[in-house]
């Protein structure tokens, strides 16, 4: 149990040393906003030789990783340097836990509880994500491959909200499978209605698009070679149209040009109602498909000039605006979510293997990205929040309270 909040305030009062360094905030709040997220989450422990509570050692791994704690020590590390302040309101009988404790616990939680006590909390937000594109995308854990251990490197299917910046969920991809499998389990625990869905090739699949249309959702879906004779076929039939210059076509088209980092990017966005185009192969076998896009990408770099072509089917209307907008929004699972995992949370370096650790960690890691996001008054990147996190218990209540009302007493220095 966690250590009673009406006694944590009096050790409060009578810490000069606390007094001096802790913000003034209402335990019961991080009780009633924070832990009750928790409350599906079980002990895996046996009763026997447990020295530190169960949600003390969980809540410490939390508040560690949104300040970029990137393994087991990094933890302890973060325990030990905010022990006075932990133990204000986390019951630390035997102090700090080791490293080791985070790890054995970790490995042996299960990631469904996991996972509830996350959707507990995003169920807490107030958001419309109606109308939001939402990328889905995959990304391996590299350090997780065991060779010794013949363990394959975990690899994580996940959904995004490009508009919210939050990160909506993830299933693991079973070895011996893969993402095309994963997607559909991943939409089903989504409530994606009137949202705009976006995949890359891998989950270009018939069923994965009746499963979107089901669930009250549009999609854009990339058409590459893995769909041979669909895509030869586009690809022809916007040659052909191309070379007569679209006359008696219709169809939509938008230019962007971007420039920046010693770069310059036009991106041509051309939109075809399937009406236009005549029957094309197995046509009707994807749900709800109204449109074909054609994305051309030429990119100025400083010492070349690159072109990219992409085709892209998709339920919308043939609004080349609006689907241009989307697809560019695609990249955004990759540019705030699996960039900064990596770069921020050291995710494909880790050297975390053994049971469930590996997928509960990644969990946390993207987790504490959306606690991070939804503090919008430091204007700095996510790896700079996180190192202030880590360092002013000021600035992580801040954090919690921007998504977890905390109703913090304390000033931003």
């Amino acid at each position: 149990m966690v250590k009673g909040f009406g006694e944590a305030s009096i050790d409060h009062q009578k810490s000069s040393k606390s007094s001096s360094i802790m913000p003034a905030v209402d335990y019961e709040q991080i009780q009633k906003g924070l832990f009750e997220h928790f409350e599906e989450l079980t002990d895996p422990r046996g009763k026997q030789g447990v020295l530190h509570p169960f949600m003390s050692i969980v809540m410490i791994a939390l508040l560690a990783t949104i300040g970029g704690a990137k393994g087991w020590e990094d933890i302890e590390t973060y325990g030990v340097s905010h022990e006075v302040w932990l133990s204000s309101f986390l019951a630390l009988p035997f102090g700090i836990p080791r490293a080791d404790t985070y790890r054995r616990l970790f490995e042996r939680i299960s990631p469904t509880a996991m996972k509830q006590s996350f959707d507990s909390w995003l169920d807490s937000l107030v958001i419309d994500l109606g109308a939001e594109v939402i990328p889905i995308d995959g990304k391996t854990l590299r350090g997780s491959y065991d060779r010794n251990g013949e363990q394959s490197a975990l690899h994580l299917v996940s959904a995004w909200a490009s508009e919210n910046r939050l990160f909506l969920g993830q299933v693991k991809v079973e070895s011996k499978s893969n993402e095309i499998t994963a997607i559909p389990a991943l939409l089903e625990l989504l409530n994606i209605s009137g949202s705009i869905i976006t995949i890359d090739a891998m989950g270009t699949q018939t069923e994965i698009a009746h499963r979107i249309q089901a669930q009250g959702a549009d999609y854009v879906l990339a058409l590459k070679a893995n769909h041979p004779t669909l895509h030869a076929q586009v690809k022809q039939w916007f040659e052909t149209a191309q070379a007569q210059n679209f006359e008696g076509i219709e169809h939509s088209y938008d230019l962007q040009v971007e420039s920046g980092h010693h770069r310059r990017e036009k991106r041509q966005v051309t939109a075809v109602s399937i009406q236009q185009m005549g029957d094309l192969y197995k046509q009707a076998q994807w749900s709800g498909l109204q449109t074909v896009v054609k994305v051309v990408r030429t990119r100025h770099l400083w010492n070349k000039i690159t072109q990219e072509v992409m085709f892209y089917l998709s339920s919308l209307p043939p609004d080349a605006q609006q689907l241009g907008k989307a697809i560019r929004q695609h990249w955004s699972i990759e540019n705030q979510l699996h960039w900064v995992l990596d770069v921020t949370f050291g995710e494909d370096a880790s050297r975390i293997r053994q049971g469930n650790a590996p997928e509960n960690i990644a969990l946390l890691k993207r987790w504490s990205i959306n606690l991070l996001n939804q503090e919008t008054s430091f204007k700095r990147s996510t790896r700079q929040k996180a190192k202030r996190a880590s360092m002013d218990v000021r600035y992580l209540l801040k954090v919690l309270n921007a998504s977890i009302p905390l109703h913090s007493n304390s000033s931003d220095a």
